[in-house]
C-alpha cells in the first residue's frame, strides 16, 4: 500500500545497475589485493585493500538501499526507506575506522623494524588497481543521484590512492627506501580516519533531523515574510530525509482565510520554498486569532 507516493525515490534501474556493476568489480579486486597485500608484504597496499573493502560497504548498501528504495512509502515508513541509507553510511564508517587503527598499529613499528615489501609486486598490484578502480568509477560517471556521485567520488579516491601506492613501489624500487612503505601505509590511514568521520557526522546530522546545510532559516522565514497576506511566520522546522531530499513544516499566518487567497498564498510559499532547496512542504495557514497550541518558532 502506498502513501504519499511523492516521498518515494524516483526508480532508477540504470543507476542501480551501475552502482551493482561498481559493487562486484570493487568486490573482486578487493580479495585481489587482500591477497595481494600479503603476497608482497606491503603494509600500504593492505591499507588501500581496507579502504576499498569499506568502499565495498558502502556500495553494496547504496546498491541494496536502490533498490529498497522503489518500494515508495507505505503505512510503516511513510516517509519511505531512504532514511536507511544512514546505516550504510555508519556500516562502512565503522570497518574504516576499526581497519585503519589496526593498520597504523601494523605500520608504526615497520619505522623501526624494517620489512622490504616486493616492490616490482606493489607496481603491478597498483596499476592493476587503477584500472579496476576506473573501470568502476566510470561505470557510475555522469550519474545524478547523490548516492551515485557519492560512490563515484570514494572510487576517484581508490584510483588517487592507488597513484600514491604505484609512486611509493616505484621509489622503494630505485632508492631501497624501505620506510616509504609505513609512511604510505599512515598517510593513507589518516585520509580514511577523516573520510569515516566526515561520513559519521553527516549520518548523524540525519538523524539528529539538523537543518539542512544550504538552508537559511532565518532567510526562509524573512522571504516567507514577504509573501502579501502573511502576517506572521511560525514553528518553522526543516530537515532533510536521506541526504537528498529535503522536508519543511510551517505556520502561516494570514489576515483571511478566503479559499482563493490561501491557495495562492501555499503556491506562493511553495515557490519561495523550491527556491530554498526544499522539495516537500506541509504549509498551515491559521487566521490571526489563532495560536498553536505548542508554538516553538525558531524565528
Amino acid at each position: 500500500m502506498h502513501v504519499h507516493p511523492g516521498h518515494a525515490s524516483p526508480p532508477g534501474g540504470a543507476g542501480t545497475r551501475a552502482i551493482g556493476t561498481a559493487f562486484a568489480l570493487n568486490l573482486g579486486f578487493t580479495l585481489v589485493e587482500l591477497i595481494g597485500g600479503v603476497w608482497v608484504n606491503s603494509a600500504a597496499v593492505l591499507a588501500d585493500a581496507l579502504h576499498d573493502l569499506g568502499d565495498c560497504v558502502i556500495l553494496g548498501a547504496a546498491w541494496y538501499l536502490q533498490i529498497l528504495s522503489y518500494k515508495g512509502s507505505d503505512t510503516r515508513y511513510t516517509y519511505g526507506y531512504g532514511r536507511f541509507s544512514m546505516l550504510g553510511g555508519w556500516a562502512g564508517a565503522f570497518v574504516l575506522l576499526a581497519g585503519s587503527l589496526w593498520m597504523l598499529a601494523e605500520a608504526v613499528p615497520r619505522f623501526w623494524t624494517p620489512i622490504e615489501p616486493h616492490s616490482l609486486g606493489m607496481i603491478a598490484l597498483a596499476v592493476f588497481g587503477m584500472v579496476m578502480n576506473g573501470l568502476a568509477a566510470w561505470s557510475v560517471h555522469g550519474r545524478t543521484s547523490l548516492t551515485e556521485h557519492a560512490a563515484f567520488l570514494h572510487l576517484l579516491e581508490d584510483v588517487l590512492g592507488w597513484s600514491a601506492v604505484l609512486v611509493g613501489g616505484l621509489v622503494i624500487h630505485y632508492t631501497g627506501w624501505h620506510f616509504v612503505d609505513p609512511l604510505l601505509t599512515i598517510l593513507i590511514c589518516a585520509f580514511i580516519i577523516f573520510q569515516a568521520i566526515r561520513m559519521l557526522h553527516r549520518s548523524s546530522g540525519l538523524l539528529m533531523q539538523r537543518t539542512p546545510g544550504h538552508v537559511d532559516l532565518a532567510r526562509l522565514i524573512q522571504d516567507l515574510s514577504k509573501i502579501p497576506q502573511v502576517t506572521a511566520v511560525r514553528d518553522v522546522h526543516a530537515w532533510s530525509l536521506d541526504g537528498v531530499r529535503s522536508i519543511t513544516t510551517m505556520h502561516l499566518q494570514v489576515n483571511t482565510l478566503d479559499r482563493d487567497i490561501s491557495v495562492k498564498v501555499r503556491e506562493e510559499a511553495r515557490h519561495v520554498l523550491h527556491r530554498h532547496g526544499l522539495q516537500h512542504a506541509t504549509i498551515e495557514l491559521e487566521a490571526p486569532q489563532e495560536r498553536t497550541a505548542n508554538n516553538c518558532d525558531p524565528a
